[in-house]
């Protein structure tokens, strides 16, 4: 189950690092980011809901459930908006590695609010996560900090770390898939109100950017999610968010192969430095349950 939980864990990372393929030339043809998210949660939440109908899972909910799975899906949509917007601030390759930040915010929510202990190898990986987000978002060669764009990728982690902790620390009694269906509905539902207040259509120009948003759909979301879902139940918050060193790291990848990117001395030394400070994260948090 513990290998299961890794591979899936990996798998999820993966798939979310490739984000910048398919939303850079969406934005780079000036297309609403709205409705592409509306398109990106909407395909998702019916390809999953067709996968409950073929294995004739009942799409029941309580009320309870119901409330739960709406905040999941109100995180999910303002970590992906704020992500999205922090692609004008920053590069992809430097937002998708700032979003990586996740796992320490994880950690100290759970020492804020339920009381984890932090030890000395835990504060010494937040102080390296931390200085690698604060040289990825130098502008250039100079010392001033782009506050625009570290604040709004921030908020992004921020919301996708409260996702993985509400998962975890619920214990609520759906399987994976029908977590994913819900979250993800509720996710379309808050990108189409939103350009609905915006007026904009939801109408697709081509039929290439259908398939553009299904394979959006299908890669970064559906496997993104269900694998994240399902780490989560077999090894815990903690290692599924280590595993998202990958997140970061394949985005680059993307971001310099395909699209150009610079590979300067900053991005090099902030990468370097969030993934040392997430590999000390993991190490402490190995030693905490052998202690325990």
């Amino acid at each position: 189950m513990k290998l299961r939980g890794y591979i899936l864990g990996t798998l999820s990372a993966v798939s979310y690092g490739l984000i910048p393929i398919f939303i850079l030339p969406i934005k780079q043809v000036h297309f609403s980011v709205d409705v592409t998210l509306f398109y990106r949660f909407f395909f998702s939440a019916l390809m999953v809901g067709g996968y409950l109908l073929y294995s004739r899972e009942s799409f029941k909910i309580n009320k309870t459930e119901m409330l739960l799975l709406a905040v999941l899906g109100i995180c999910y949509a303002l970590s992906s908006e704020f992500l999205f917007i922090g692609y004008d601030f920053l590069t992809p390759g430097i937002a998708s590695t700032v979003l990586f930040i996740y796992p320490v915010i994880v950690a100290l929510i759970m020492f804020f609010l339920y009381k984890e202990r932090l030890t000395r190898l835990s504060v010494l990986s937040l102080f390296f996560a931390f200085a690698g987000v604060i040289i990825l978002c130098l502008k250039g060669n100079s010392l001033e900090i782009n506050f625009a764009g570290l604040g709004v990728v921030m908020l992004s982690s921020l919301f996708y770390a409260l996702y993985i902790i509400i998962v975890n620390k619920s214990n609520i009694k759906v399987s994976g898939f029908k977590l994913s269906f819900y979250s993800m509905l509720v996710t379309s539902l808050f990108f189409m109100t939103k350009s609905g207040v915006a007026g904009e259509s939801l109408a697709i120009p081509s039929l290439s950017l259908f398939f553009n948003f299904l394979i959006f759909a299908f890669l970064t979301t559906v496997i993104s999610s269900l694998c994240l879902v399902y780490a989560i139940k077999y090894i815990g918050s903690t290692p599924t968010a280590i595993l998202g060193a990958l997140e970061p790291v394949v985005a680059v990848m993307v971001s310099v192969l395909i699209f150009h990117e610079k590979f300067t001395p900053n991005l090099m030394i902030g990468i370097t430095l969030i993934l040392l400070g997430v590999t000390l994260n993991v190490i402490a948090g190995s030693k905490k349950s052998v202690h325990i």
